[in-house]
């Protein structure tokens, strides 16, 4: 009775142990799932700005395109209206969505006035570079990453304070 006693006791203490490490396994599944679609949302999120910031009608008035230039560049600003048709496609390579789309509007547009786009919209920088660099630039970090600043003396040698 004693040796029935002690063994449903371990087997007690074994239950709670393998309850524990389930629960522990399925927060950490949800919390990296969850981590994991912020991260792209941030990125579709500026998939969707490179579309609404842009008022394409006058870019299509100014550059001069034509019907069928203007309706493949309203159809690729249509293409991916949700989250899970833009997911389907870049879910496992989220920064791919800026070449891709970038590249696409060039061949729209042409050369010429692809650089005319990126003069007028961009400050003629890349757009891949320009979201990129936003990406990178993000404010909730900013604090995180302030550089050493180096002071010349007079006799030119640096240190840094």
């Amino acid at each position: 009775m004693i040796v029935d006693l002690a063994f449903n006791l371990k087997q007690g203490i074994c239950d709670l142990k393998i309850n524990k490490m389930k629960k522990l396994l399925i927060t950490a599944l949800f919390l990296g799932t969850f981590s994991l679609g912020y991260a792209q949302s941030e990125y579709y999120n500026d998939y969707r700005r490179s579309v609404t910031d842009v008022n394409w009608q006058t870019v299509a008035a100014d550059l001069l395109l034509s019907t069928t230039q203007a309706n493949q560049l309203y159809a690729l600003n249509d293409k991916y209206s949700d989250y899970n048709g833009w997911n389907r496609v870049y879910g496992s390579n989220p920064d791919r969505w800026r070449t891709d789309r970038y590249s696409e509007i060039e061949r729209i547009l042409g050369r010429d006035k692809y650089v005319k786009f990126k003069t007028k919209y961009y400050k003629g920088q890349n757009p891949v570079a320009v979201y990129n660099r936003n990406k990178n630039n993000d404010k909730r970090y900013k604090h995180m990453d302030k550089k050493a600043k180096v002071y010349k003396s007079n006799n030119g040698k640096a240190h840094k304070r």
